[in-house]
Order: C-alpha cells, then sequence, then structure tokens
C-alpha cells in the first residue's frame, strides 16, 4: 500500500510516491537524520528496495525468506523498521496466506521486541499495520501492549463510519453519481491514483470483472483525488469500462479514512459493506470480496 504524506509547504507537491525506496524507513526516520544500518540488516535493505521489480512467483518466496530474516535477527535498531517496510509491501496482491501470515508474525514479534511509541488513545501506524492484517487479511497475530487493542477499536469505528458513508462526485463525463442512490447494485468503491504502481497494477483485473458483472448490476466507481488534467491523459493510454470520479479536495477520501491506495470496499444490494482490501488485489481475491455480496 502506497501512504500519503502532506508536506508542510503550499508550493511543494503535497502527496508523493516513495517508489522504490523503503516506505516505512522514511517516513520513521526524521529528515535531518540519516539511518545507519548494520551489515546484517544491509542485505535485506537491498531486497527490500529491490522487492516490487520481482516476478510475482520470485517475489512470494523472497517475501517469506526476509520474514524469517528479519524475525532471526537480534535486536538490532532497524529491525522494526525492516519488519514494518516488509509488512507495507506484502499486502500487494496475493503471495498467499502461509507468506503473509510468517510476515504477520514477523511483525508482531518485533513490536514485543522493540515497542513502537504511541500517543494516548493514537497507536502507532505499525500497530494499526498489524491490526489491520489481523481484522482484514484474517492472520494470527496477539499483542499484549495497549496500542494494539486500540489499533483493533480504530478499525471498527472506521469501518462503522464506511457503512454509514455517503457522497455525491462527478466521473470525467461530467455524470454525477451518489453512492446511496445505487441501492439494488452491488457497488465497489476503489480508491486510486495514476503516480500508484499498485493500483495501476490491479486496473485490468478490475476492468475485467466490472465487464464480466456489470450486466447483473455490478457498479465500480473509482476515485481519484488528482485533477482531471492527470486523470484524462492517462486514461486515454490506458482504458477503462467503468467510472473514473474525481475527488481534488479529498473530501471523500477523508470520509472513508484512506491513508493509503488502493484501497477497496464492496456493498452489496442492500448497502451493506461487505468486504474491503487494504491494498492491491488479484483477479482472484476480488472475486473472493464481490462473493460475499453474491456475485459470482
Amino acid at each position: 500500500m502506497l501512504r500519503f504524506f502532506f508536506l508542510p509547504s503550499r508550493g511543494v507537491i503535497q502527496s508523493i510516491l516513495l517508489s522504490g525506496a523503503l516506505i516505512l524507513l522514511a517516513v520513521s526516520v526524521p529528515a535531518q537524520e540519516k539511518v545507519v544500518w548494520s551489515d546484517q540488516e544491509k542485505p535485506i535493505v537491498e531486497q527490500l528496495r529491490g522487492l516490487r521489480k520481482l516476478d510475482d512467483t520470485v517475489r512470494v518466496h523472497t517475501t517469506k525468506d526476509l520474514a524469517l530474516q528479519i524475525r532471526a535477527l537480534p535486536v538490532v535498531p532497524n529491525k522494526l523498521k525492516l519488519a514494518g517496510t516488509l509488512a507495507e509491501l506484502s499486502t500487494e496482491g496475493d503471495f498467499g496466506k502461509d507468506t503473509l501470515q510468517e510476515v504477520t508474525t514477523t511483525l508482531a514479534a518485533a513490536l514485543r521486541e522493540q515497542p513502537a511509541a504511541g500517543k494516548p488513545g493514537q497507536p502507532d501506524f505499525l500497530y494499526v499495520e498489524l491490526a489491520s492484517l489481523v481484522r482484514y487479511e484474517h492472520m494470527q497475530a496477539t499483542s499484549d501492549n495497549p496500542q494494539f487493542a486500540e489499533a483493533m477499536a480504530k478499525l471498527e469505528a472506521d469501518d462503522a463510519k464506511r457503512q454509514s458513508a455517503d457522497f455525491t462526485l462527478s466521473d470525467l463525463q461530467g455524470k454525477e453519481w451518489h453512492l446511496q442512490e445505487l441501492r439494488g447494485k452491488v457497488v465497489l468503491v476503489n480508491f486510486w491514483a495514476t503516480w500508484c504502481p499498485p493500483c495501476r497494477k490491479e486496473m485490468p483485473d478490475l476492468d475485467a470483472l466490472y465487464n464480466k458483472f456489470k450486466d447483473q448490476g455490478f457498479v465500480v466507481l473509482a476515485i481519484s483525488d488528482e485533477e482531471a488534467a492527470k486523470v484524462s491523459p492517462y486514461l486515454a493510454e490506458h482504458k477503462v469500462s467503468y467510472p473514473v470520479l474525481l475527488d481534488p479536495g479529498r473530501k471523500v477520501n477523508d470520509l472513508f479514512i484512506v491513508e493509503g491506495i488502493p484501497k477497496s470496499f464492496v456493498y452489496d444490494r442492500s448497502g451493506k459493506m461487505v468486504a474491503q482490501s487494504i491494498d492491491m488485489r488479484t483477479r482472484s481475491q476480488f472475486l473472493a470480496m464481490l462473493a460475499q455480496a453474491g456475485l459470482q
């Protein structure tokens, strides 16, 4: 998942993609500080930096091996950063439950060894990451740290807000789409951006599924927080059949508490949210989500 980072100056780009770098490491370390990698950590860092470039079949084995390597490290200063970064990268598709469980176990173990500092009522995002793996990916993990319980409670509260969420946005052709008026249809709300590689990677599968199920009342609403001047040229080269809606003020992104993309939510015909993703999905993963809304 690619997270948004908002910079203090309006004169610079407000959201950046840390592609090819270690996402969590860049977030966790103040700009004036430089991460010093130990000799044990350096080979893992290099593998993490190249993970997105690997074929998915190779990436499965590499991801699982990295989880085991990180877990086997002594309590070195950057162990938690490495575990968190791997967790972020390991939900970009379907690398198997066994692999993701190893990643989850490694993150949970690293948090026990080096508890992340949070604030009262505001758990550190690594506890939220662990809670997300448990709640949405159905992984097994426990933690005695109060921040984990707070993170689980936060996700439950966020989902309650998404269940009652409503919006009206216009697509690139100027047509308005009102979520609550789509009762009786299966709706998948997808948050994406042109600069996001995992978003772009899942679009062909999502388009194929839209064309397969649209006659059964399936609607995809793809929402970008970019301006039309960014989105339209991209879609001219990478055509999709489903509606693409614009949310340049991020009001709907904020309504759905979207802090990283891609992210998808599925509502059944009664308007109940029945499934969601925390990252990029493959065709088979999307199919599993749609099955929970009665589409097969």
